[in-house]
Formats: structure tokens, C-alpha cells, sequence
């Protein structure tokens, strides 16, 4: 077997793991399978005849792959188009099924775009990889010290500080999640359970067809319009937003919108959905709970 046969034969058996890593830090499944291919190209020109670590070798390809992706969207300031709440059709089929099939929480690919691509990087390989600061250090052109700080930062980032009272935040995170689950599923019952009766909803116009009211009053009504956004529901996660409970609306696991929830006496009585660029990035989105993903 000739080396890049043997190569070929290792880089197949290593695919599965360098697409997660790529998608991962990508946060889409069409560009990792770029990056893989890309580091295909790179390794099978490359000598690898005094490498010890074929697979450790073979991440970091990828991954600095990868994270020249990254820099260049980053420099490019590139923006996903908006899209309808109720255009469901045009939900990212393939990113639903990488999703699935790499069991990504939705909820840490939205939080995961808020950082640089250094960390987000240092972040994804140490903390799901399992790659040590060394290699990542090397990868980014940095001392594995300055790589642990910048995985050190994007924990900051993503995880929320213990809540001020957090019986408070379970409640509302109950709530929520329960309003998420009724929503996917249609469950006029559930909702009118947890919608106060004079629930206001709001939305930005970039994400409702022409002739849909941006605001709409009722629990009745609320309850009704939500079935014609199952498609969207589905696509939901519940993370912080700016400190409280929340929806992110992320086919794919890009961010459409965000459902701030307003709940008093336990039950919802504003729900405001944005969806303009400019506003989501200013939101504060983290993963509700601590700890490594």
C-alpha cells in the first residue's frame, strides 16, 4: 500500500470525527464539509512520514481549516438573510440532519457564533474535543497558556452567573420550556394554561408576511397564531437572553429570532420576537445551565 493510500485509508476512518470538529466551529454542515475536504487536499500533500499522531495530526488540519473559515467570515462580516417566521419550507434540511446526527445542542451553535474565532476555537477543541492547549496553541499561533485563557474567556461568555434568585429563574425556565413544547406541538390546551388571557405579542415586521399584525392581543388568538409557526417552533432552544429564559429560533442552528418571554404570577403575558440583525447582536445569549456541554 503505497503512503497516500495508507493515508486515505486513515483519513476515511478519522472523517466522521474531523466533520464534527469542523462543523462544530463552523456551525454549518455545508462549510465543514469544505474544511474536510480542504484538509484532504492539505495532508495528502504534505509529508507525514515522521508524524506519530495521525489522528491528533489530522484535527489540526482541519481545525486550522477551519478557523481560516472563521477569520475570513468574521472579516467579511458576513450576515444570514432574513427569513420569514412561517416559512418553513426553507429550513436548512441538511443542517437539521447533521444536527441530529452529531447530537450538537442548538442552543451552544447559537451562543458558539458570539465569540472570535480564537474562542470559539480554544473553546470547541479543548472543552469537546478533548485536544490539549499545546496543539491548540499551535494551531492559533499561540502559547498553550494564551489558548487556555481564551477557552477561559468563552466559558465566561457562554455560561450565565448563578442567578440572584434562582427559584425565580427555574420558574420562568419551567415556563418557558413548557411554552417551547406546547408551541411544537400545537397544544392549544397547554398554552391557554400558560398564557395570561391578556398576552401581548410583538414582532419585528422583517419576520411576519405582509398582513400579519406585528402585535396581536389575546390568549386565544396568541394560542391560535402559534400553529402556523410549528415549523419554526421545532427549530427552538431555550437559552438566557440578556440574563432570562428565552427562545432562540435557529433552523440549522443559525439564529432567525428571539423570543424574549415576559412572566408574571406564573403565567406569560409578553412575548416579543425579534429578528432584526443589528438587535440580535447586541443580545447577551448563554446556555442556561453550567458546566461543559
Amino acid at each position: 500500500m503505497s503512503n497516500v493510500d495508507y493515508l486515505a485509508e486513515q483519513f476515511e476512518g478519522h472523517r466522521s470525527r474531523l466533520h464534527s470538529v469542523a462543523f462544530h466551529l463552523l456551525g454549518s454542515a455545508a462549510d465543514a464539509d469544505d474544511a474536510v475536504q480542504s484538509a484532504w487536499l492539505k495532508a495528502s500533500r504534505a509529508d507525514f512520514t515522521a508524524v506519530h499522531n495521525l489522528a491528533g495530526w489530522l484535527t489540526t488540519i482541519t481545525a486550522r481549516t477551519a478557523v481560516d473559515q472563521l477569520r475570513a467570515r468574521a472579516r467579511r462580516g458576513e450576515q444570514p438573510l432574513p427569513e420569514t417566521l412561517d416559512h418553513g419550507p426553507a429550513a436548512l434540511a441538511a443542517e437539521e440532519e447533521v444536527l441530529r446526527s452529531e447530537a450538537v445542542s442548538r442552543a451552544l451553535l447559537v451562543v458558539l457564533d458570539r465569540l472570535s474565532p480564537a474562542q470559539r476555537a480554544a473553546f470547541v477543541l479543548h472543552d469537546v474535543f478533548d485536544v490539549p492547549f499545546e496543539q491548540i496553541g499551535e494551531l492559533l499561533d499561540r502559547s498553550p497558556d494564551a489558548a487556555k485563557k481564551l477557552a477561559s474567556r468563552a466559558r465566561e461568555r457562554l455560561h450565565a452567573e448563578p442567578a440572584p434568585e434562582p427559584r425565580r429563574r427555574a420558574e420562568h425556565h419551567q415556563i418557558v420550556t413548557a411554552f417551547l413544547a406546547a408551541s411544537r406541538g400545537g397544544d392549544i390546551p397547554a398554552l391557554l394554561e400558560l398564557l395570561a388571557p391578556d398576552v401581548m405579542r410583538r414582532v419585528d415586521p422583517v419576520l411576519v408576511p405582509a398582513g400579519v399584525p406585528t402585535e396581536l392581543r389575546g390568549a386565544a388568538d396568541v394560542a391560535t397564531e402559534t400553529q402556523r409557526f410549528t415549523a419554526r417552533t421545532r427549530a427552538g432552544a431555550v437559552l438566557l437572553v440578556d440574563g432570562a429564559p428565552g427562545i432562540a429560533i435557529a433552523p440549522g442552528g443559525r439564529l432567525l429570532a428571539v423570543l424574549r418571554i415576559g412572566i408574571g404570577n406564573g403565567r406569560i403575558h409578553t412575548i416579543d420576537i425579534t429578528g432584526e440583525p443589528d438587535r440580535l447582536r447586541l443580545m447577551r445569549l448563554q446556555l442556561p445551565g453550567t458546566g461543559r456541554p
